[in-house]
């Protein structure tokens, strides 16, 4: 065992690298502590050099360590958003609101791949880790093709090249398109059923998950019945029925319902509710606001509670629910929208406890993540500390106290200092010392 002391770790972040120095050991004590599972009401949590060496009541203090104080506070694994869009800074933003890691659905790849091979080197402690699909698998001129010029697949022969290639990029698992727009009134091409079916089994032949956009029930039954691990929306056309939730059951497949998305795509801003939250607002730049007060405007109406009834469903047959967000989605944003998440879960009849393990525990095991998601000992000291019991009001997530990335605490504050002001205050006080001026001017001219 090495003798405590400073460990210094070098973050490399999205503009640039800067040192960093962080205890070798910080000791959390006698705290509340989610372990992914349940709930251990008091005890401590000891971590050296990125990972956890111990969990247990009244652990002894090694000299040399930081020690944290966790009266009154919960300890959390860092949350996992098991549905992102990730670009640019957007993984700092994750981390900032205790969101660790983000499982990525499509993304530019060689970008992601330099992600990936900085969080093997042990740098991007200041940003949540990626994992991701890269390019996703469409068709042409199906969805995925309307924001940019990737390759597609049309048939079952190209499925294995089409699956290859992606690997060959990087990718960790491979996310399929089987959608045809029909629940949003404008029906668009999508990958056959034979195609489908192909693609499935040629990410299961390499051992890769294979997860399906859906956008309608029908879709949903299809991408179960070729092999599909996992559906990661669901859909608002109407509530899943009886048969397709055995499907998913037999399958051992799980689903990420996406709620903010569909929140938004209901036209309802999913985001609005946590603009004004004390504990979030000061780390949200007024374009994040502007993101979170929208929704979509469709032109045909969609009803949210289908898929609440969907998620009530798939959960008491006991298929698992995944927290993911879709962000950045109009009405939702990185990080922050994690939290909105787990407050729709409970409202579509998960307790508290169980939507936590939906962002923690649950995606971990889904995807194969077997370093984090839990508090045990020899996994990674991915950790969130908040004010309050979040096992009892879910809510309690937004009031972060400490972050931790491998052990590596997260500055919130230097955050909060580099986002962008709004200029209006601003502004208005620039006009408001010239017109004093002019008046102080005019006094004296009348002297």
């Amino acid at each position: 065992m090495r003798a405590p002391g400073r460990l210094a770790l070098v973050l490399v972040a999205m503009g640039g690298g800067h040192a960093f120095s962080a205890p070798a050991v910080t000791l959390i004590r006698d705290v509340r502590v989610f372990d992914g599972e349940r709930v251990l009401p008091r005890a401590s949590v000891l971590m050296r050099e990125g990972r956890i060496e111990a969990v247990g009541a009244d652990l002894p203090a090694p000299a040399g360590a930081e020690i944290v104080e966790g009266a009154g506070k919960t300890l959390l694994p860092g949350l996992i958003d098991a549905h992102g869009h990730v670009r640019g800074p957007a993984l700092r933003d994750e981390l900032v609101f205790g969101v660790t890691t983000v499982l990525d659905m499509s993304t530019d790849p060689a970008w992601a791949a330099e992600r990936r091979r900085e969080q093997r080197g042990g740098q991007g402690l200041d940003r949540a880790d990626l994992f991701s699909a890269g390019l996703l698998v469409t068709c042409p001129h199906g969805h995925g093709t309307e924001w940019e010029r990737i390759p597609t697949v049309d048939s079952p022969a190209q499925a294995q090249s089409f699956v290859d290639a992606r690997l060959a990029e990087g990718s960790d698992y491979i996310k399929i398109v089987h959608d045809d727009n029909r629940t949003f009134g404008k029906i668009i091409p999508t990958l056959d059923r034979p195609t489908l079916q192909a693609v499935v089994t040629a990410a299961h032949t390499r051992g890769k998950l294979a997860v399906v956009h859906i956008g309608s029930v029908p879709g949903a039954r299809a991408a179960l019945e070729a092999g599909a691990d996992g559906l990661v929306h669901l859909s608002p056309d109407r509530p899943v029925d009886a048969a397709l939730v055995a499907l998913a059951k037999r399958q051992h497949a799980f689903v990420v319902p996406t709620l903010s998305l569909n929140e938004s795509l209901s036209g309802v801003s999913s985001g609005a509710s946590l603009i004004d939250d004390p504990h979030l607002q000061p780390y949200l730049s007024p374009g994040v606001r502007k993101n979170l007060r929208g929704h979509f405007r469709l032109g045909v109406a969609v009803d949210f509670s289908t898929v609440l009834a969907s998620v009530a469903l798939f959960h008491a047959a006991g298929v698992p629910v995944l927290a993911g967000t879709d962000a950045p989605n109009t009405g939702s944003w990185h990080g922050v929208s994690l939290h909105r998440e787990l407050e729709l879960l409970v409202q579509a009849g998960l307790t508290p406890l169980e939507a936590l393990r939906a962002a923690t525990s649950a995606p971990a095991d889904a995807f194969r993540l077997p370093d984090r998601g839990r508090i045990t000992v020899g996994r990674r000291a991915d950790l969130l500390l908040v004010d309050g019991d979040p096992t009892t009001d879910v809510r309690a997530t937004r009031a972060i106290a400490r972050i931790w990335k491998l052990g590596v605490p997260c500055d919130r504050e230097a955050f909060r200092a580099s986002l962008p002001r709004d200029r209006r205050p601003l502004l208005y006080g620039a006009g408001t010392v010239v017109i004093l001026a002019l008046i102080v001017l005019r006094r004296r001219a009348r002297r």
